[in-house]
Parts: structure tokens; C-alpha cells; sequence
């Protein structure tokens, strides 16, 4: 028999977990035998089917390369590819929540996100003289603060007391309410509640963490997550502050990416943080916080027959230099200081530097940065160390620097995209409504001299370079496609509309039967493309066009009747 695929066995068996599947796919446990090197030890639910290759994969991907030496806990997290095709009767089900959520915060379609709780202690009752397990989460969605806060509730009480601590844990989980935009959500585990709200597409990107509510009905007082998936960003880019400016352009344009790091920890945040850089647009390259030498993509990732991939690889392994040293830009961070001063920069440094073994903390690159370094935001964050400002403080800074800076590159595209669509005027109901205009490159940039990123963004430089860079990166197609994809939504809503609102007897005093048929079934398809979410269309309209529907059907011969509404 062929691999299995991945997922459950089928929708009818996943009832009783139906409510756990929405946030995890699993839990795994894998632990260090003697004999065998990582198994795994236990998957929970244990009908969750896991394809060889994936098994693999946990395996290896849940433990710190041995370089590291991580003594006692460490949280880290990876993203690993799904060995099984699309899982397609359970992806249906994401529909709900990814038209309401972020782009950044949609299920990963393709992708398992794996949150590890590794732990490693010494217990001269095993033969090795440590004790070496890992308990990992398994899921689609990129939640990294609920589920590492999850796991350090859970991790420590599972390596004390085993398994049916971790049954009783997923049983809690399958109580929980959906993930649902926009709500306050409370989630009760382990005699704690945890509450959380995930952000949703209609939320300002800025806006304030969740209000505390409901409080005096929940004993004891739930723990307040202030994010589902935001990192402390001033503790992971405090080595690289100087160069922020020049790494978001590197993740900006889809650059190939590595980040050497001491241990998975501190390569999956930088990894993240890097990718969560162009928020409110979403990433649109690969990218593995934590990858090693093992991985089934190793090869595909590291040949050199052809340009590196657009990827962000996040490695700890000092092998990955002698096998990556033809990727453009290589990011080595040294052990993180947790002192309160500002840790050493990394200074940007040429390829050709890269020593094999020995390789110093810094960026090393040929790129140049086509903007200017935004000196005052160096000297705020400075400022605030000095005065011992919270990090969250710092964290909250840097984001909105980010998310400022990336929005002013976006807002001129916005609007020549914005005026590509056809007038409203120009949209008649028996007509097929006009296309939308065709993205011109030159035209889009001569458009910068009265309408750039300079009216909203003092940072002076290269812009035009820096847009020309951009139409060739995945970034610009996926922003271009989901665009025009929701412009053509649009456009149909627009369309229906205007045939809601016409005179639909006046329309058909002259016309055929087959023309009036096809009408028919042109709105019906409108109507179940409305009606499935895909269109943004009032339901007073929808409402209408169902009325229209009946109202031309019943001009026509019985005969066409009964074959345009089967008893």
C-alpha cells in the first residue's frame, strides 16, 4: 500500500473532536530512546494519521541539534510541510474563520506549525543519565503566544504524571469554543482560564489588547493573554536594532534568508519576528524557524543547481554555513544577553567573510539598504533602555515603526490599484460589467512624484529602486492577486446590484425564451457565489434576486418550468 495521507480517517469519524481540531491537529510526544535515537512516543487524539515522512519530521524537528546543548526547559517552535496532499473535507471547514481573520492569521493550508516544550534534566535512573522528552503541539494556526503559554501549563504537570494528564488536557480543549475573530473567547484548562481575543480583518492593526469582561463570573480570574500570536519583538531584534531597517527590505522583497542561531529558541523567534515584520501584509514566501540537517527538504532546500529558494531558514547547526554559503545574506546571532543594557550590534559584514567553524555575530551580505536608517527611532528605543522602559513598551515602538513603515510603501499602491476599477456609472445591469484596467508598472511609478510613500513617511532613499525590487517578489504577487481577486468580487456584487435594481419586466417584454433562461441561470450562479460568502453583497439583494429568480421562471411555459425547478 501507498503512504497514507495525513489527517483524520474521515468527517464522520472526527465528531467527537470536532471543537480540539479547531484549534490543534494533535499533541505528540517524543522522547530519546538508547536504541532508536527520537520516537515518537504518543499521539493524541491517536486517530490523528500521521504519514511516515511527518513522523520523521516531528521527530527530529522536536529536538535541539546537539550543538545546542539546552539544559532543562526550552520552548521553540517549526513549520513543517504536510506530506499528505490537502486534506480537503476538513480545509473546507476553514472558510468561517479565514474570512473573518487577518491575513496573517489564517490556517496554514499546507503547513503543520509545530509548539515544543523540550525538557532536559539529569536522572541517573536513565541509562544515558538525562532525561529528554519533548511535548509538542501540532496545529494550522499561527498562535504562538496562546500555545506556548498553553504548553508551559501543560508540559511540566505531562512530564510529572504522563498520560492521562495530557487525555484530560485535550478533553478540556475539545470543550473550547471555535477560534472566532473578533471575540473574546474565554478557555478554561487545567483549573485556569485562559482569555483571549484574536484580532480580526475589520480591526484597526494597532488597536488595543482585549478588555477584561465578564470577570466576576469566572473564579479564578482568567490569565489575559494581550495577543494570540505577537511576540516580544524588542527581546527578539535587540542584537539587531541597527540593521531593522535593512532586514525588513530583505523580508520585504522575498530575499533568501538565514538565521544562524545558538539554539532553536532564539532562531524560531528571530524567524518569526522577521516574518511578522510586514504586518497588515501578509508573508507570502516559506519559511522554517527551526530546520535541521535531517529535514525530508534538505536537499531541495540547500542544492546548488539553482538560486536559493525564498525562504527564511532558521538553523543552530554551524554545518548549514559550509552548505548555505552560496545564500545571499546570512544572519548569525551570538547567546542572547538578558542583561537590561542593549546587547552588542551586529555589524553588517561581506559574504566572503563567512568562516566556516568559527563564524562571528553579524549580517553578512552584499545587499545595500535602498532607505536611510531611521536614526530617531535608534535613539528612542536607546532612550528607553536607559530608563528601564517595560519591553513590552519597547516591543509596542518597534511594531508600529514597522507596521508604519510598511504601510507607507503600501498606501501608494492602494490607490493606483483602487484606481484601476471601472466607474460605478460604467456598470449596467444587461450588460457584462467591464474589466478591470491592467497593473502598469511605469505608470504606477510615475504616479509616486505627487502621490509616494513620502507624503506619509519622513525616511528618505531609493523608494523607486525599492518598488522595482518589490513587482519582482512573491509579496507583490500575492498582495497584486488577492487585490484583484477582491476588486472582481466587487466589480459582481456591483453587477447584481444594478440588476436588482432595474426593471426586470420591462427587460423581458422583447427577449426570447432563451435569453430569459439564460438570465436564469446566470443569477442563480451569482446568487450561490453570493450566498457561499464570496460576494460582498447586502442581503436585501440577495433577497431580491431570489424574488427575480421565481418572478421569470413563472413567465415562462410549464414545460421550461419544470425543467428549471424539478419537483
Amino acid at each position: 500500500a501507498g503512504p497514507k495521507s495525513s489527517g483524520r480517517a474521515a468527517p464522520g469519524s472526527a465528531a467527537p473532536w470536532a471543537r480540539f481540531s479547531a484549534w490543534l491537529e494533535c499533541v505528540c510526544v517524543v522522547t530519546f530512546d538508547l536504541e532508536l535515537g527520537q520516537a515518537l512516543e504518543l499521539v493524541y487524539p491517536s486517530d490523528f494519521r500521521l504519514t511516515d515522512k511527518e513522523k520523521s519530521s516531528i521527530c527530529y524537528l522536536a529536538f535541539p541539534d546537539s550543538h545546542s546543548g539546552c539544559l532543562g526547559d526550552t520552548q521553540f517552535s517549526f513549520r513543517m510541510r504536510q506530506c499528505g496532499g490537502h486534506r480537503s473535507p476538513w480545509h473546507a471547514d476553514d472558510q468561517p474563520y479565514n474570512s473573518k481573520a487577518p491575513m496573517a492569521l489564517q490556517k496554514e493550508p499546507a503547513h503543520y506549525l509545530g509548539y515544543v516544550y523540550f525538557r532536559q534534566v539529569k536522572d541517573s535512573s536513565v541509562k544515558r543519565g538525562y532525561f529528554q522528552k519533548s511535548l509538542v503541539l501540532l496545529s494550522r494556526l499561527p498562535f504562538i503566544r496562546l500555545f506556548q503559554s498553553l504548553l508551559s501549563l501543560m508540559a511540566p504537570e505531562y512530564f510529572d504524571k504522563l498520560a492521562p494528564c495530557l487525555e484530560a488536557v485535550c478533553n478540556e480543549i475539545d470543550q473550547w469554543p471555535a477560534p472566532t475573530p473578533g471575540q473574546t473567547l474565554n478557555l478554561p484548562v487545567m483549573g485556569v482560564v485562559i482569555q483571549v481575543c484574536i484580532p480580526s480583518r475589520v480591526d484597526k492593526p494597532e488597536s488595543s489588547p482585549p478588555r477584561q469582561c465578564d470577570q466576576e463570573n469566572l473564579l479564578p480570574a482568567p490569565v489575559v493573554l494581550a495577543s494570540v500570536h505577537e511576540l516580544d519583538l524588542f527581546r527578539c531584534f535587540r542584537p539587531v536594532l541597527t540593521h531593522v531597517q535593512t532586514l525588513w527590505e530583505l523580508v520585504l522583497l522575498g530575499e533568501p534568508l538565514v538565521v544562524l542561531a545558538p539554539s532553536p529558541d532564539v532562531s524560531s523567534e528571530m524567524v518569526l519576528a522577521l516574518t511578522s515584520c510586514l504586518q497588515p501584509l501578509k508573508f507570502c514566501c516559506d519559511f522554517r524557524p527551526y530546520f535541521t540537517i535531517h529535514d525530508s527538504e534538505f536537499k531541495e532546500l540547500t542544492t546548488r543547481t539553482q538560486a536559493p529558494p525564498n525562504v527564511v531558514l532558521g538553523v543552530t547547526n554551524p554545518f548549514f554555513i559550509k552548505t548555505l554559503q552560496h545564500w545571499p545574506h546570512i544572519l548569525r546571532i551570538g547567546e542572547p544577553k538578558m542583561s537590561g543594557d542593549l546587547p552588542k550590534q551586529i555589524k553588517l559584514k561581506k559574504p566572503s567573510r563567512l568562516k566556516t567553524l568559527d563564524t562571528k555575530p553579524g549580517l553578512y551580505t552584499s545587499y545595500t539598504a535602498h532607505l536611510h536608517r531611521d536614526k530617531a527611532l535608534l535613539k528612542r528605543l536607546l532612550k528607553g533602555v536607559q530608563k528601564q522602559r517595560p519591553w513590552d513598551v519597547q516591543s509596542a515602538l518597534l511594531r508600529r515603526h514597522l507596521l508604519e513603515l510598511t504601510q507607507s510603501f503600501i498606501i501608494p499602491l492602494e490607490h493606483y490599484m483602487a484606481s484601476l476599477m471601472p466607474l460605478q456609472k460604467s456598470i449596467t445591469p444587461w450588460k457584462t460589467p467591464p474589466q478591470i484596467r491592467p497593473f502598469r508598472q511605469e505608470d504606477f511609478l510615475r504616479s509616486l512624484e505627487h502621490a509616494g510613500p513620502q507624503l506619509t513617511c519622513i525616511l528618505k532613499g531609493d523608494w523607486l529602486g525599492l518598488y522595482r525590487r518589490f513587482f519582482k517578489s512573491p509579496h507583490f504577487d500575492g498582495w497584486y492577486r488577492q487585490r484583484h481577486k477582491e476588486m472582481a468580487q466587487k466589480l459582481e456584487a456591483l453587477h447584481l446590484e444594478a440588476i436588482c435594481e432595474a426593471n426586470i419586466e420591462t427587460w423581458m417584454k422583447d427577449k426570447s425564451e432563451v435569453e430569459v433562461v439564460d438570465l436564469v441561470l446566470k443569477l442563480r450562479e451569482k446568487l450561490v457565489r453570493a450566498q457561499g460568502h464570496q460576494l460582498p453583497v447586502k442581503e436585501v439583494t440577495l433577497q431580491r434576486a431570489q424574488l427575480y429568480i421565481e418572478m421569470v421562471i413563472g413567465s415562462l411555459p410549464k414545460d421550461l418550468q419544470a425543467v428549471l425547478c424539478p419537483p
